[in-house]
C-alpha cells in the first residue's frame, strides 16, 4: 500500500496531536479523535483553546474531528498522541496512554500500523503497548499488524519551529514497517527524518533530549544560588563565560512544562526498577523543583526588610504559563512561586493574558486578573517573559508598583538594568 493510500487517524488531539493531524490532513482526510467532547466541538468550530496553532489551518485540511472511537475503524495508520504525565509522587501516569492504546486495539485489523508519539520510558512501547494492542484486538503484533514509534518534537512559542520543520525521529519493530513509517512522516516533515535502529533507542532519545536540558538548567540554577549569596549577578557571569567558544548557552529559571519537568522522572522510575537510583538526574530535578520557593523567599525577605510584609503587602506576578508566548499551563512552576508567597501571608495577584482563566482555576485554583484589574503592588515578579511584557519594559512594570516604587523580581533577566527607574529595587535570578 502506498503512502497516499494510507488512512490516518490521530488519537489524542491536544498540543501534540493537533499539529500532527493538521499536517497529514493536507494530503487526505484524517480522523482526529479525542475523549474530550468539548474540545472536539470547539475544533469543529475552528477554535483551538490552546491557542497553539493557526486556526485558519484547521479549515485548510480535511480533518474529521470526533469523540466517538467508532470512526477509528476506517483507518489503517494510527498515530497515538496521548499525554503521559506524572502523578503526585513523580511516578509515570500511563492511564491516558493505556486508554488510547486500548481504543486503537479494538479497531485494529490486518495490515494496520500503530505509531506512538507519546513520551515514555524506554521499553514502554514493546513491553506495555504492544501486548495491550494484541489483547484488545485478538491479533498478533508483527504478524497481523505492526508498531512504530516517533517521539513528539514541538517548540510552542518559538517561531519557525513547527511540526513540519523539526527533524523527526522514527523507529519501528521491523525494517518493512520502518520504511512505511519513515515515508509517511517524510511526506509531511520538510526537515526530514532520522531512522533510529530500534524503538527503544527512539524512546530513550526523547528522554535524553530533555534530561540534558534539565541538568544543564539545574547547573545554572545552582550557580545562581551560589552567586546570589556572593552578590554577583549570574547573567553577567554567563555573558562573560559565554565568550569562550565551547561554553554552552543555558540560563537559570523555572523549569516546568510537559517535557523538561516531567520526562526525567520517567527515566528515573525505570532506572529504579533496574536497581539504579539516578543520583545526578534526581539532583537536577530537586534543584529545579525548588526554584519557585527560592524566588518567593527572595520576595518575602525583601518586603520584610522594608517593613511591608506584615502590613498587607501585595505582590503581582506577571505570567503564569510555563514559558513565554504560549497558553500552556501544564506543570507550570510559576504556581510554586504563588503558593510560597501565599504561605508567607502575602496577598498575591496573578495576570497573564495568554492563558485561559477557567483552566488556571480548574488546574490550580488561581484566577488570573486582567491587567486593568490589578491593584498597585509592593513588589512585581516578572515570572514569564511574554513578548508584550518585554516590549512594554520598565514603564509598564513601574505602573504596577505602589507609587511607582518597590521591588521588581526579574526571573528571566529581560529588563534593562541601565534604565532602572529611581525608587525601584531590581533582583535577577
Amino acid at each position: 500500500m502506498t503512502v497516499a493510500a494510507r488512512k490516518v487517524a490521530v488519537v489524542g488531539i491536544g498540543y501534540v496531536g493537533l499539529p500532527v493531524a493538521m499536517a497529514f490532513a493536507r494530503h487526505g482526510q484524517v480522523v482526529a479523535f479525542d475523549t474530550d467532547a468539548a474540545r472536539v466541538a470547539e475544533l469543529r468550530g475552528g477554535v483551538d483553546r490552546n491557542r497553539d496553532v493557526d486556526v485558519g489551518g484547521l479549515a485548510a485540511g480535511d480533518i474529521l474531528f470526533c469523540d466517538d472511537d467508532a470512526a477509528l475503524g476506517g483507518a489503517d495508520f494510527y498515530i497515538v498522541a496521548a499525554p503521559t504525565p506524572i502523578d503526585s509522587t513523580h511516578r509515570p501516569d500511563l492511564k491516558p496512554l493505556l486508554d488510547a492504546t486500548g481504543r486503537v486495539g479494538q479497531r485494529l485489523k490486518a495490515g494496520d500500523i500503530v505509531v506512538f508519539e507519546s513520551t515514555v520510558y524506554p521499553g514502554t512501547t514493546r513491553e506495555v503497548c504492544m501486548p495491550l494492542l494484541e489483547e484488545a484486538s485478538g491479533l498478533t503484533c508483527g504478524v497481523d499488524f505492526s508498531v512504530g514509534y516517533s517521539p513528539e518534537r514541538l517548540a510552542p512559542g518559538e517561531g519557525g519551529k513547527t511540526f513540519s520543520r523539526i527533524v523527526k525521529i522514527v523507529a519501528a519493530q521491523d525494517e518493512a514497517t520502518l520504511d512505511i513509517v519513515a515515508a509517511m512522516y517524510e511526506s509531511v516533515v520538510v526537515a526530514g527524518v532520522h531512522r533510529a535502529p530500534s524503538i527503544e533507542v527512539a524512546e530513550a532519545a526523547k528522554i535524553a533530549e530533555n534530561v540534558q536540558r534539565d541538568i544543564n538548567i539545574a547547573l545554572m540554577n545552582e550557580l545562581a544560588l551560589i552567586f546570589g549569596r556572593m552578590g554577583i549577578d549570574t547573567r553577567d557571569v554567563l555573558a562573560a563565560a559565554g565568550t569562550k567558544w565551547n561554553f554552552h548557552a543555558y540560563v537559570p529559571g523555572l523549569v516546568g512544562g510537559h517535557c523538561i519537568g516531567v520526562d526525567p522522572y520517567y527515566l528515573t522510575w525505570k532506572a529504579a526498577a533496574l536497581d539504579y537510583d539516578s543520583p545526578f538526574v534526581l539532583a537536577g530535578r530537586r534543584i529545579n523543583d525548588g526554584m519557585g520557593a527560592h524566588i518567593a523567599g527572595q520576595v518575602a525577605r525583601y518586603l520584610m526588610r522594608r517593613g511591608r510584609a506584615a502590613q498587607g503587602a501585595v505582590v503581582t506576578v506577571l505570567g503564569l504559563a510555563f514559558k513565554e508566548n504560549i497558553a500552556d499551563l501544564r506543570n507550570t512552576r510559576v504556581v510554586d512561586v504563588v503558593r510560597e508567597l501565599e504561605s508567607y501571608g502575602l496577598a498575591v495577584q496573578v495576570s497573564d493574558r495568554h492563558v485561559r482563566a477557567e483552566e488556571a482555576q480548574r488546574l490550580y485554583g488561581i484566577v488570573p486578573l486582567a491587567e486593568e484589574a490589578l491593584v498597585p503592588a509592593d513588589a512585581v515578579v516578572l515570572a514569564v517573559a511574554h513578548d508584550e511584557y518585554v516590549a512594554a519594559g520598565w514603564p509598564a512594570i513601574v505602573a504596577r508598583l505602589r507609587d511607582g516604587r518597590g521591588g521588581v523580581f526579574d526571573v528571566k533577566g529581560v529588563l534593562e538594568r541601565a534604565t532602572r527607574p529611581e525608587g525601584v529595587d531590581l533582583w535577577r535570578l
